[in-house]
């Protein structure tokens, strides 16, 4: 039997396009923990199949502190892919299948 409890993670380097953490649906991207190299992070999106969602826009932070995201969402297209902008790196946190 599967361990439905099972977590699993990526790393995603900045400036990163359509970087796959899974290729199926009912993959669960539980969180994304950003990472910024300076305070002009670039964007994050997420594609679920081809539907793009930003997650986080270009902008100017008050510090280099990581952060989190919370999604708690289940792809229901082919998967999920992630991109990120300039200066800023991302650590993935979910069920990918």
């Amino acid at each position: 039997m599967e361990d439905f409890y099972k977590t699993d993670y990526a790393t995603v380097a900045a400036s990163q396009t359509d970087q796959v953490l899974s290729t199926k649906a009912g993959s669960i991207l539980e969180k994304l923990i950003v990472i910024p190299a300076t305070t002009a992070a670039g964007n994050i999106s997420i594609k679920d199949g081809a539907t793009s969602i930003s997650v986080f826009a270009t902008g100017t932070l008050s510090n280099l502190q990581p952060f989190t995201i919370p999604l708690g969402i289940r792809a229901v297209g082919a998967g999920f892919k992630i991109t990120t902008g300039a200066n800023v790196s991302v650590i993935a946190v979910g069920r990918f299948i």
